[in-house]
């Protein structure tokens, strides 16, 4: 049982195979694509879900609110754990509890289980998600951390775009309990190899006692943020509740900056305090900001046309695979002397580019998929750079607690690109949807201008 409470070397044939860092990349990559199916898989559950428990949409809703709720808050800490008990084992714990949860929402008797299933979920992501970059920086060369990160970032946009289809097919055929069962035999495949695959952690940071104070502020900031981009997006809520719901996020924020300068042992400060560390998460929140804002833009156009599913499907996967080709093969495609700073700001342009086009062709599939695929080439190009500069800022002691924020604030971009584009197209219509997009993207550019070719690797380079 020791296997799952401490570090394991990887075997001695593995670790000497010039190419090792591929097998632990692609180990990563199954946490990449499982989060994203998971997050992109789920909402199909909803009509199911209440029909098997006699339940309304309002409580079905938390079904996916509870997970996303458990992920954004536990990043950070868990991410600062990480760094000082293994980051290795933390990934195994991860996908352990993952599975656990995964095999109790597909038994859930009722919806309070169901529920606090996806919270088990939740922990057991945030532990994936917190190591996911952590573990690829450490163990990629350093020339090859752009394409690393670039691989487990299109993971995630397979995920995300095989969502939708996979759900479809499950719930129709042998049930929405399948959707979460799904996740088990993938999870102990992820297991064995990342005993087999992945290097045990060389760098931590000091060990010390959890910062509770920061901890609970953090989680409890981020879970307020994400009401309030909720109550200003929509969401049901009495007339007095959205100022209510923003008041709490802006004061939870305050005190937690105030606590973070008071506290002997910080948990932000020492890696928000590295220089580029700010921007880089400015940039990576906007980054994603843009990527799911149409993903919820865009079927609700293509209804409004009275056209198919399956073609408003078969239009959706323009971006994820544009995503997908761009984060897989940029690095070869552009010129090799480009920085971290110089490929994200060419890939920033060119979405603000096909955003502006999107703001005068007609929103036909036709022209949605063109648009649609120049922006995910775009991100493509700007999501790994920006991962790779941030991740190279920071020292390798301090990696998961880094990538726990850089997750942390992937996961607010989204919610954040939600909320912008329900908001504006409930008081202007799709046009103005995309104009707050391209607003966006276009101040991603502004925040890239100036960032340098980036900044030399300061990883370790992988151990046993």
């Amino acid at each position: 049982m020791t296997i799952l409470t401490e570090e394991r070397a990887r075997p001695d044939r593995v670790r000497a195979w010039p190419h090792a860092w591929k097998l632990a990349v692609a180990t990563v990559c199954f946490g990449a694509f499982m989060g994203q199916l998971d997050a992109s898989i789920v909402t199909l559950t909803y009509r199911p879900v209440e029909r098997a428990f006699g339940t309304g949409l309002a409580g079905v809703q938390w079904v996916s609110l509870s997970y996303l709720v458990t992920l954004v808050a536990l990043l950070a800490p868990l991410g600062r754990r990480s760094d000082q008990k293994g980051r290795k084992l933390s990934y195994l714990h991860g996908f352990v509890i993952f599975s656990f949860g995964s095999a109790a929402c597909g038994l859930a008797p009722d919806l309070a289980i169901l529920i606090a299933a996806r919270v088990a979920q939740g922990a057991g992501a945030a532990l994936l998600q917190a190591n996911s970059v952590a573990i690829v920086t450490s163990c990629a060369p350093r020339d090859k951390l752009r394409q690393a990160l670039g691989v487990q970032a299109a993971a995630q946009a397979v995920g995300l775009a095989l969502g939708p289809t996979v759900g479809a097919v499950i719930v129709s055929t042998v049930g929405w309990r399948w959707v979460f069962a799904l996740n088990v035999p993938i999870g102990v495949i992820a297991v064995v190899a990342g005993l087999l695959f992945l290097p045990r952690t060389v760098a931590r940071s000091p060990d010390s006692a959890p910062n509770i104070g920061s901890s609970l502020l953090v989680g409890s900031s981020a879970v307020a943020v994400l009401f309030a981009m909720s109550a200003l997006s929509g969401l049901r809520l009495p007339a007095w509740a959205p100022l209510l719901v923003v008041a709490a996020a802006l004061a939870g924020v305050s005190w937690l900056i105030v606590h973070e300068r008071r506290s002997s042992d910080p948990l932000l400060i020492p890696v928000l305090s590295v220089p580029g560390m700010a921007r880089g998460l400015l940039v990576a929140l906007l980054t994603y900001l843009v990527l799911f804002g149409p993903l919820v833009l865009v079927p609700a156009v293509i209804e409004q046309r009275g056209i198919s599913a399956m073609l408003a499907g078969l239009t959706l996967s323009a971006l994820p695979a544009g995503f997908a080709v761009a984060a897989t093969m940029a690095g070869g495609a552009l010129p090799r002397h480009w920085g971290d700073g110089r490929r994200a700001t060419v890939g920033a342009s060119l979405a603000a580019i096909s955003l502006g086009a999107a703001l005068a062709v007609p929103l036909s599939p036709g022209w949605i998929a063109l648009v649609l695929g120049g922006l995910g080439l775009g991100l493509g190009v700007l999501a790994p750079a920006n991962n790779a500069s941030v991740m190279r800022s920071v020292p390798a002691s301090a990696a998961a607690t880094a990538g726990g924020l850089l997750n942390m604030t992937r996961g607010l971009g989204t919610a954040l690109g939600i909320s912008v584009v329900t908001l504006a197209s409930h008081d202007g219509g799709p046009r103005l949807a995309i104009a707050a997009l391209l607003g966006a993207a276009v101040m991603c550019v502004l925040a890239l201008l100036g960032s340098g070719p980036g900044r030399p690797s300061t990883h370790h380079d992988a151990g046993p």
